[in-house]
This record gives structure tokens, C-alpha cells and sequence, in this order.
């Protein structure tokens, strides 16, 4: 198994386990759809989204907070854009 796939596999993981059946659920499904389609780019700037606090997110993602610092990213705006 190579150190992309490893990655892969732990970022599945933690966005199904945040801590919060929500964050769960969204990021979960999310990370689910995308994650095979993302560059290693793409992977690093998921890693990176998945560190912030599920607070952050949830008010960024549901509430449109601009306050919310998040980066404008391909996966950002994928996930701002996503649906369950």
C-alpha cells in the first residue's frame, strides 16, 4: 500500500468520525464521492479542511459565515456546493 493510499484511508476515516453525527454525515459522504477524483493537491487541501474545528465548518457550510476562515480552494467550493 503506498503513503497516498494510507492518507486516503485515514482521511476517509476521520471525516466519518468528527465527532458530530452532522459533521459526520457530511463530510463523511463528501470525502466518500470526491476523494478518488482529487490530485495530490486536491488531497492536501482536503487534509488541510479536515483539521479545522466541525463549529468553523458547520457555520461556514449551513449559516454562510464569512467570518469563517476556510480557504478558497477547488475543494472548499466543492464541498460549499455539495448536497446529501
Amino acid at each position: 500500500m503506498t503513503n497516498k493510499e494510507i492518507l486516503k484511508k485515514q482521511i476517509v476515516y476521520r471525516s466519518c468520525h468528527r465527532g458530530t453525527k452532522e459533521m459526520d454525515l457530511l463530510l463523511g459522504n463528501f470525502v466518500k464521492k470526491y476523494i478518488s477524483t482529487f490530485n495530490n493537491e486536491e488531497i492536501d487541501d482536503l487534509n488541510k479542511l479536515l483539521m479545522i474545528e466541525d463549529e468553523i465548518i458547520r457555520n461556514w457550510y449551513y449559516k454562510n459565515d464569512s467570518k469563517a476562515i476556510i480557504e478558497k480552494t477547488k475543494v472548499s467550493e466543492l464541498l460549499r456546493n455539495f448536497k446529501l
